[in-house]
């Protein structure tokens, strides 16, 4: 008998048990792991968030005064007809059914069916989202585009200090843009290059000049508030010891800039703009209906106005859902640009 032998039978059976466990051991600190738990609390949130955003549509139509249907059809519609149409609509059911039916119809799926033309409320948001998503995108690209290289270029010329009346112009001509709302600026271009200038289409989709107004009327106030941080972000940056150290090193001006100050300094403008995102997806509502643009905002504005809720119902969740998507998406893309915050919040 050798010692590790007698060491066993002395120390009785029950010490091989925590030896006989390893499997929980690795799945305890698996869970215990910053990113498991950074992923499992940004999905729990996720779900919490698409439940009340699904409960808040279902409840939006049964919340609005007087008869949906009655409102739709119209108030030469007879009574046989509306009866009918809440029939077929399932409105005569109760709350509690209707409400298990609406989630099982979701899952698979199915929004519902409009009320003033009979199509899948599905096949309506088809047609229409992939302009909205078009016209978003460009607008936040080229918010991003416009607003990272003269954030950071004004940061350089104004360190220290410097060109006080140059810092002064920036700031007044940001804030003054950013103030503009969308639909009001849109019709500003469209008067000045529409109409008096005739150098753009003043409505519907087409071509990539029909892009170029309702970009700019989304982009400019995005843009001007996302300079003024990425200023202000690199201006505390450029103070830091890694970048003194850079300079000591005599690295190039590209160098320290790029490679160095713009990677640090951009954190906080994309959570910016993250934001910002979000916000132009619920801002072509005012300007697709100023250019005739054939996307959501104009088909969610025309429903309301026949009074087809369950178009309405059914854009609403696809808004929201975008919304929530993109703050995830954001908040996965600050977890990787800088891991520790994902550490801090476990």
């Amino acid at each position: 008998m050798n010692a590790q032998t007698a060491d066993r039978l002395l120390a009785g059976p029950g010490t091989e048990q925590p030896h006989a466990l390893p499997g929980l051991a690795r799945v305890r600190g698996l869970a215990e792991h910053p990113w498991v738990r950074f992923a499992v609390r940004r999905l729990t949130r996720l779900v919490l968030s698409v439940w009340v955003l699904v409960t808040a549509a279902f409840a939006m139509i049964h919340l609005i005064p007087g008869d949906p249907v009655r409102g739709a059809l119209g108030m030469n519609a007879s009574q046989q007809v509306v009866n009918l149409r809440r029939e077929q609509l399932g409105l005569n059911d109760s709350l509690p059914t209707q409400y298990l039916r609406f989630l099982r119809h979701l899952a698979g799926g199915d929004l519902g069916t409009s009320v003033t033309n009979g199509l899948p409320v599905s096949q309506v948001i088809g047609d229409r989202l992939p302009s909205t998503v078009s016209l978003a995108v460009a607008s936040f690209l080229l918010a991003v585009v416009l607003s990272v290289p003269l954030g950071l270029g004004m940061a350089v010329l104004t360190r220290g200090g410097r060109r006080r009346r140059g810092e002064l112009a920036f700031t007044s001509a940001s804030v003054l843009v950013a103030a503009v709302p969308e639909f009001l600026l849109a019709v500003g271009l469209v008067w000045v290059f529409g109409v008096r200038l005739a150098w753009f289409p003043v409505g519907g989709r087409g071509g990539f000049a029909s892009y170029v107004l309702p970009v700019l009327s989304l982009a400019a106030g995005p843009a001007a508030v996302l300079a003024r941080i990425v200023r202000i972000e690199t201006l505390s940056v450029l103070h830091t010891d890694y970048v003194r150290t850079a300079r000591a090193k005599r690295l190039p001006p590209r160098t320290i800039y790029l490679r160095h100050a713009l990677p640090n300094a951009v954190t906080a403008g994309l959570t910016i703009g993250g934001l910002m995102l979000s916000g132009l997806v619920a801002g072509t509502v005012l300007v697709e209906n100023v250019f005739a643009w054939p996307g959501l905002g104009s088909t969610i504005v025309q429903s309301i106005l026949s009074k087809d809720y369950p178009v309405v119902q059914g854009v609403v969740l696809v808004y929201g859902t975008g919304v929530l998507v993109v703050n995830v998406v954001v908040d996965v893309a600050l977890a990787l640009l800088d891991p520790r915050s994902a550490i801090r919040e476990s």
